[in-house]
């Protein structure tokens, strides 16, 4: 059931509902976990969740995909379509950095061909949860 929520969420593009999906998973996360070990400043710990629920529903995941112009963060290939996640931690800083980077490295430069719709998605972490979470279809 959650499986087939996630790829529904993709599969209509709805980003508002999968923003607050992870929102919500994010938030249950028990506070002792983050207890001593400074997992919440660390990208890798948020860009983990993200994986594991992509991978758990089936999804073609790919973590730190090369470039020409560096690596992206998460690349997810979905019925017909190219998600591109980058992620930050953002230290009260809430400018949009994740999803300007997508843009300024050219990550989306190697999945353009004709009719693939590319997605760039740049999610910002504070707090224990996400802060922005910003997007485009290119």
């Amino acid at each position: 059931v959650e499986a087939e929520s996630l790829r529904r969420l993709m599969r209509t593009n709805d980003f508002a509902g999968l923003e607050r999906r992870f929102r919500a998973f994010l938030a249950s996360i028990p506070n002792e976990w983050y207890a001593n070990t400074g997992m919440a400043g660390h990208e890798a710990h948020y860009a983990s969740v993200f994986y594991s629920h992509f991978a758990a529903a089936g999804m073609d995941v790919r973590a730190e995909e090369s470039t020409a112009r560096g690596r992206s963060d998460l690349a997810v290939l979905y019925d017909g379509s190219v998600y591109l996640f980058e992620f930050k931690v953002a230290d009260g800083k809430r400018d949009g950095r994740a999803l300007a980077q997508i843009r300024e490295r050219g990550y989306a430069d190697k999945y353009r061909h004709p009719g693939v719709p590319i997605h760039l998605i740049g999610v910002e972490f504070g707090e224990r949860n996400i802060v922005r979470f910003a997007f485009e279809t290119v």
